[in-house]
C-alpha cells in the first residue's frame, strides 16, 4: 500500500480487511513497533505516537533505540566471484566495497 517516514523511521501500510482499518509496522529494526487507525490522519497519529513512545521506552531503559539499516551487511558469495570482483575493484583502482556498492545500486537501478 506505501510507506510512512517519521524520525528516520519507516513504516510499511496496509489495510486489514477483517478490522476494516489501516494497519501498520515499523519495518528495518530488530524490535517490533505496530500501529493502526481508521483513517490517514489517525494513522499518521499513531505512527508518530508509537515511535515516540518506543524511544521513550528505551530512553527509560537506558537503551539505545534500534536504528534503521546500519548499512553494513554480511554477503556470503561463491569464492571464484569474490575472486572477480577483487580484480575488477584492482584494475579500477578502488576498494572491493566500492565495486559491490556500484553493482547494488545498478541492481535498485533496475527494479
Amino acid at each position: 500500500m506505501g510507506m510512512m517516514e517519521y524520525k528516520g523511521y519507516h513504516a510499511r501500510l496496509e489495510y486489514d480487511a477483517d478490522d476494516h482499518c489501516l494497519v501498520g509496522e515499523v519495518v528495518g529494526i530488530n524490535d517490533t513497533i505496530v500501529f493502526s487507525g481508521i483513517s490517514t490522519e489517525e494513522l499518521e497519529g499513531a505512527f508518530r505516537e508509537s515511535v515516540d513512545g518506543y524511544l521513550d521506552m528505551c530512553a527509560r531503559q537506558n537503551r539505545a533505540p534500534d536504528k534503521e539499516y546500519s548499512g553494513q551487511f554480511v554477503l556470503r558469495i561463491d569464492p571464484a566471484l569474490h575472486k572477480q570482483l577483487a580484480q575488477v575493484a584492482s584494475q579500477r583502482n578502488t576498494s572491493l566495497n566500492s565495486v559491490a556498492v556500484e553493482a547494488c545500486e545498478a541492481y535498485v537501478a533496475q527494479a
